[in-house]
């Protein structure tokens, strides 16, 4: 679910943390349901007032998502939470240090398989090796494991709502649909 809210200027504003004033509009995350949203006037029907909806609306969303995504991973590195490469992130997999494994999009679908070595371990796939390595410092990281706790439990969540938003998903994170995710376009207000 991504929170939405009215600005004072009546444009619709995304609230990807969900701590903004206001009354808030919920949607799923996912490309269809926002896509229906704003072709259907649903952001002005669940405020009961005239608003504005940016054009880009859905790009904004992906790209805050992934920026989320990267400062999450550079606040687990800087905790000692999150190590990168292929080494450093094996060791922790190995050692069971690790309870998600972040990988690059754009690494060999062989090699992530080949790195997980059957183990059975949430992997996402959100960011490419290149976005994955600034977070660390580095050129490029395609491997990164994450200590268990809340920022891994974060960096899941944002990346099942990015790739919900990237329309390469089926389900939410976490399991079936719920009742509003069932019906593109159905907005929950929130006081």
């Amino acid at each position: 679910m991504i929170r939405f809210v009215i600005g004072p200027d009546g444009a619709v504003v995304p609230d990807l943390a969900a701590t903004l004033p206001g009354r808030g509009l919920w949607l799923s995350a996912r490309a269809d349901v926002i896509e229906t949203a704003c072709k259907r006037g649903v952001f002005a029907k669940a405020a009961r007032a005239a608003v504005t909806v940016p054009a880009d609306l859905p790009a904004r969303l992906r790209e805050g998502v992934e920026r989320r995504i990267v400062e999450t991973l550079g606040l687990a590195r800087r905790a000692g939470q999150a190590v990168a490469g292929h080494d450093k992130a094996g060791a922790w997999l190995r050692e069971g240090r690790a309870a998600l494994v972040v990988q690059a999009c754009d690494g060999s679908p062989e090699e992530r398989r080949r790195f997980l070595g059957g183990r059975e371990m949430p992997v996402v796939a959100p960011l490419p090796a290149a976005t994955l390595g600034a977070a660390f410092g580095r050129e490029r990281a395609v491997h990164v494991a994450v200590a268990p706790g809340r920022l891994a439990g974060m960096l899941q969540t944002e990346a099942g709502r990015l790739a919900g938003l990237r329309g390469t998903m089926t389900e939410p994170a976490g399991g079936s649909p719920g009742p509003d995710d069932r019906q593109a376009g159905t907005a929950r207000q929130a006081g």
